[in-house]
């Protein structure tokens, strides 16, 4: 029987509560986390004061969002591709999570590497500057 196409990628929050139950049976009811009953079978240390983190303004709806699934799916731009019958390179164009979601399942331990150009100064919206030109001065000495 030939693999059914999905049209939907994994709903990774979903899977993390369902792991979380299977540590913590207690923890979770109806699908949802009790944090505190959670931080009691931990400790309180679990959550201290002083950390060093990497963070910014919306960083827990971006997590929360990489964890949604998306209905999307990769199609093959083979007129734009340059040798695709025999290059083991692909060239992928799309919002940049929603394309390292399609390919976390499809091609997971087959990427060797990723460059994602972010899509600075896109439109009217020049945030960054990006014309840069070197200038030679001659020295003189006197």
């Amino acid at each position: 029987m030939a693999d059914k196409l999905k049209l939907k990628t994994p709903d990774l929050t979903a899977e993390y509560v369902k792991k979380i139950a299977e540590i913590f049976p207690g923890v979770v009811t109806a699908g949802k986390v009790n944090f505190d009953m959670l931080r009691t079978l931990l400790g309180d240390e679990v959550a201290g004061d002083e950390a060093y983190e990497f963070t910014w303004v919306g960083k827990r709806e971006a997590i929360r969002e990489a964890g949604r699934p998306i209905r999307k799916t990769l199609r093959p731009c083979v007129d734009e591709s340059k040798n695709w019958d025999t290059t083991e390179n692909l060239y992928l164009e799309g919002d940049n999570l929603e394309v390292l979601k399609l390919l976390q399942e499809s091609y997971l331990g087959k990427v060797k590497m990723i460059y994602i150009d972010p899509p600075y100064n896109t439109g009217n919206d020049f945030i960054y500057r990006d014309n840069f030109v070197m200038i030679h001065h001659e020295s003189s000495t006197r």
